[in-house]
């Protein structure tokens, strides 16, 4: 008998993500022999922290298993324990692939998008990464200078000050085990990925139907990313303060 698929929704990148019983049923892409790889290599380093790959399906999809909890909706501001929590999860991730061939010769596999928004929380704490698409080679500090972003700084009007919000940086980079060198480079990390971001959300406009958002909504996460970047930039030395 045929499980029911549910469509999921959430995922800004890859569509047609569906539900059917204890499994999540993926698109196959260009990265997914790389995924593959990669979560059954984090499975054999004892990483739980990521679903487990299960093959493909008679649809060519990928086959994942379900990881149980709840994924946030949106961003919001996040609690010292929840941050800590996320930091421990990314050091657990990136330590399960260092000296993989799948990183080469770079340090570690990053995710490259470990958002709150890709992250399944239980009991009120983040607990696994999902959506590895992104996956690919690279530097702790692109993980971290995203996470410290997406988890810790905001420039909403009704966010913390500059100086909790640089202390909560603080307590990813321990969390993390953050060394002294690398921290007085997580800022700069962090303002590059804001940079990157809104250079990627405006290339998706030269991008042929279907979009992966419609034009209005692509042009606001560029000028989100933009904001975020001059807040950080204005504010910088307090963010700078707080990991000495």
């Amino acid at each position: 008998m045929m499980e029911e698929e549910v469509p999921l929704s959430g995922g800004r990148v890859t569509v047609g993500v569906v539900r059917a019983g204890d499994t999540v049923r993926r698109p196959a892409t260009a990265s997914s022999p790389f995924v593959a790889e990669l979560l059954v290599g984090l499975r054999r380093q004892g990483f739980t922290g990521a679903p487990r790959h299960l093959g493909f399906d008679g649809a060519g999809r990928e086959v994942l298993s379900w990881v149980p909890g709840r994924v946030p909706a949106r961003f919001r501001r996040w609690t010292d324990r929840q941050v800590a929590a996320a930091g421990s999860l990314l050091r657990g991730f990136h330590d399960a692939t260092r000296a993989s061939r799948l990183a080469g010769r770079s340090p570690v596999v990053c995710h490259h998008d470990p958002g709150p928004n890709n992250a399944v929380f239980v009991d009120d704490v983040p607990v696994a990464f999902i959506d590895f698409d992104t996956a690919a080679p690279g530097d702790p500090l692109e993980d971290l200078g995203y996470m410290a972003w997406t988890w810790c700084i905001s420039s909403k009007p009704g966010a913390p000050a500059a100086a909790v919000q640089a202390a909560q940086v603080r307590v990813l980079a321990d969390a993390y085990g953050l060394g002294p060198a690398s921290r007085s480079r997580l800022v700069d990390a962090t303002l590059d990925r804001q940079l990157r971001n809104a250079r990627w959300w405006r290339s998706r406009l030269a991008c042929p139907s279907p979009r992966v958002a419609d034009g209005r909504e692509i042009i606001e996460r560029v000028r989100w990313s933009e904001r975020e970047h001059a807040y950080t930039s204005a504010h910088r030395a307090a963010f700078d303060a707080a990991l000495r």
